[in-house]
């Protein structure tokens, strides 16, 4: 089998990359280990920038988005019994989208299967080769049991941070950067109204939490817990008494609880991979690099490099290679902001029992700074609503 593009990874990155080659006419093919209702099944991010709402109606898939998505000016910051405002659009003129991952990745199955274009799900075995040279190709066991080689010009490694594009890389060409939090997010998702129409962060003596939402009907909610807890040893009735614990009391009183539709942790990591570009393979998304959930960047770093990718791609297939040469050094150049404003936010509002008594008071004056100060809001939205796609 032949196309331009060989896709590894079906999820939206993979998915969006497809999308986005197909509007600019390069012919692209998506391998995916996974079923698509696993895929579907991932509960992931919610926050989406501009630049990512912008990227998802130049790939047409923005419809749905705009009709059932929620368009946030701002968010709240709570410490102690204080709550305050962030005005995201007073402060820098941009709005973020809540609308979930599962519903980008519906929207954009839903346009690459319409256009009948070429996805394999339940990929055994997949494998790259010679992307280090002129001919590179994917190969895997199709479901019929049949062997399966996929030569193109390019492979687009969108496989997620555990892989097999990144794994295929040699140790000696790749250098990775990692931090591991000793903490982890234990979070519920429930068919229950949010308990405010924006995203509450808090912080306090038990620890960080996130009232954030799906929609005006499901509700997403998260608490810090330790590394070494299980989803299985909370009851419901346990989180909610611990999420109210963390926040205001005013806003605790408003909580409306019920029983949970998913429940689990997830361990928090900071991870790049330098570079991304090998030869004819390159990384995207997950694959190339991890942030804490709290700054809401994970989603929305995979579409500005797919976006970076694509537009790559197309400017080779008309003629010059600029945009694929400076595809690694555009895209980290904004994966560090992201990574620094996220690894801040996250060491900002999480309690940090290694930082002492001394840490304690220095994150304490930092959020009362926050709340005081217009420049710092102004940084903290900047960041937060995305920073832009540098030409």
């Amino acid at each position: 089998m032949r196309t331009q593009v060989a896709i590894v990874g079906a999820g939206p990155s993979g998915l969006l990359l497809g999308a986005l080659l197909h509007k600019a006419g390069v012919d692209a093919v998506i391998i995916e280990q996974r079923s698509a209702d696993y895929v579907l099944g991932r509960i992931r991010a919610g926050v989406l920038e501009q630049v990512t709402v912008d990227l998802l109606d130049e790939a047409g898939v923005g419809e749905r988005m705009h009709a059932e998505g929620l368009p946030h000016d701002g968010f709240e910051i709570s410490f102690g019994d204080r709550i305050h405002h962030i005005d995201l659009h007073a402060l820098t003129g941009k709005r973020v989208m809540v609308y979930g991952q599962t519903e980008v990745t519906r929207d954009l199955m839903q346009a690459r299967a319409a256009a009948g274009l070429r996805t394999f799900y339940e990929s055994q075995g997949v494998s790259i080769h010679d992307f280090d040279g002129n001919k590179p190709c994917v190969r895997f066991t199709g479901t019929d049991g049949q062997p399966v080689e996929v030569q193109a010009d390019f492979i687009a490694g969108c496989d997620g941070f555990h892989g097999v594009c990144r794994a295929s890389v040699p140790a000696d060409a790749i250098t990775n950067f990692e931090k591991v939090y000793p903490f982890g997010w234990l979070g519920i998702l429930a068919d229950v109204p949010p308990v405010s129409h924006e995203l509450i962060y808090a912080s306090s003596e038990q620890g960080f939490a996130l009232c954030s939402m799906r929609s005006k009907t499901r509700s997403r909610y998260y608490v810090q817990c330790s590394l070494a807890d299980h989803a299985d040893a909370w009851s419901d009735e346990a989180f909610w008494a611990e999420l109210k614990r963390r926040l205001p009391a005013h806003v605790a009183a408003n909580v409306t609880t019920g029983p949970s539709i998913e429940k689990s942790i997830a361990p928090l990591r900071s991870f790049v991979a330098e570079p991304m570009r090998f030869g004819r393979l390159f990384l995207a998304g997950d694959a190339a690099h991890i942030v804490p959930p709290t700054g809401a960047k994970g989603l929305n770093l995979a579409a500005t490099d797919v976006g970076y990718l694509a537009r790559g791609l197309a400017e080779f297939y008309r003629g010059s290679e600029a945009g694929i040469a400076s595809y690694s050094e555009r895209c980290l150049r904004r994966i560090w902001k992201a990574e620094r404003f996220s690894w801040w936010f996250t060491t900002l509002m999480h309690k940090l029992p290694e930082n002492g008594a001394f840490g304690a008071r220095i994150q304490q004056a930092e959020l009362d700074y926050l709340t005081r100060s217009e420049a710092a809001q102004r940084a903290l939205a900047e960041n937060y609503v995305g920073l832009p796609m540098e030409d």
